[in-house]
C-alpha cells in the first residue's frame, strides 16, 4: 500500500508575516524618539513621534485629517480607475496588433521622459485646480506600466493554446474569457501593484501645484506655518492610503488566481 504524502495547507500560504514588520516599526520609532530627546531640536526640524501623534489627533478631532484624506482618497480612486481603464484597452490592442505597437510605442516610451511634475501645471491651466486635473494627473502616472504589464502578459499566452482554442470552435468572446483573461491576469495584476501605489504619488504632486484641499495642501499648508508635526501626519497618512491600495491588490491576486495557490493532489 502506497503511503501518501501529507503536506500542511499552511506551507503553501502566501500571506505575510506582519510581526517583523510591526517590530522593526516599534524599534525605529523608539530610536526616532531618543534621537529627538538627545538631540534637543526644534519641533520645527524634526518634531518627535509624540508630537505627531498628538498632532495627529488634533487634526483627527476636528475633522480635517478625513476632510483631505478623503478628497485625496477620491483623486485617486478616480485616476487608478481612469488609468487602468486606458491602460488596460489600449495594452489589449497593441497585444494585438503588432502594427499599432511599432506606430505608437515612440511616442508611448518618450512620454516617460517627461517627469509628471512638468506635465501637472499644465493639466492645472488646462482643466482648472478642481478633481479633474488631479485625477488625470493620477491616471498618467498610472498609465504605462499598467500598458506594460497587460501587454506583456498578453503576449506571453502560448501559440498552441489559440490553436487549441480554435480547434474547439471557441468564439472570440470565449477565447478572451477563458484564455486570454485568466493567462494574463498574474501579470496584469503585478503592474496593478505598481499603478495602485503611483497612484498616490501623482494625486499628491496635482495637489502641489494647484489645490484648496486634499492632503498634498495639507502639507503645503502646514509648511508654510512650519508645522512639521503635521506634515508627518499627512505623509503618513499618504504611506498608509498607498499600503491600504497595495493590500487591496494583494487581496484581489488572491481571490482571482486563487487556482494558482492550491497544492496539487
Amino acid at each position: 500500500m502506497q503511503a501518501s504524502l501529507h503536506i500542511p495547507r499552511r506551507f503553501f500560504s502566501r500571506r505575510p508575516s506582519w510581526g517583523p514588520a510591526i517590530l522593526s516599526l516599534a524599534a525605529a520609532l523608539a530610536g526616532w524618539e531618543v534621537f529627538t530627546a538627545h538631540a534637543h531640536l526644534p519641533a520645527f526640524i524634526l518634531p518627535s513621534p509624540s508630537q505627531v501623534l498628538q498632532s495627529f489627533w488634533q487634526a483627527l478631532r476636528y475633522g480635517n485629517l478625513l476632510y483631505h484624506s478623503a478628497y485625496t482618497l477620491l483623486e485617486v480612486l478616480a485616476g487608478l480607475s481612469l488609468g487602468v481603464f486606458w491602460a488596460t484597452l489600449l495594452g489589449y490592442l497593441l497585444a494585438r496588433s503588432p502594427r499599432l505597437e511599432r506606430l505608437l510605442s515612440p511616442y508611448l516610451v518618450a512620454s516617460q521622459a517627461i517627469p509628471i511634475v512638468a506635465i501637472a501645471p499644465l493639466l492645472v491651466i488646462w482643466f482648472g485646480p478642481g478633481l479633474f486635473s488631479k485625477a488625470l494627473t493620477s491616471a498618467l502616472i498610472v498609465f504605462f506600466p499598467v500598458l506594460v504589464n497587460t501587454v506583456v502578459g498578453l503576449r506571453a499566452v502560448p501559440q498552441s493554446l489559440y490553436d487549441l482554442m480554435r480547434s474547439l470552435g471557441a468564439s472570440r468572446w470565449q477565447t478572451f474569457r477563458y484564455l486570454e483573461i485568466p493567462a494574463a491576469l498574474p501579470v496584469f495584476l503585478g503592474g496593478l501593484r505598481i499603478g495602485a501605489t503611483l497612484s498616490v504619488i501623482g494625486a499628491v504632486v496635482g495637489e502641489f501645484v494647484g489645490a484648496d484641499r486634499g492632503l498634498g495642501f495639507m502639507i503645503n499648508v502646514s509648511r508654510g506655518q512650519y508645522n512639521t508635526a503635521l506634515v508627518f501626519v499627512a505623509v503618513f497618512t499618504l504611506i498608509l492610503m498607498a499600503l491600504l491600495l497595495y493590500g487591496s491588490v494583494l487581496w484581489l491576486e488572491r481571490r482571482l488566481l486563487y487556482w494558482r495557490q492550491r497544492p496539487e493532489g
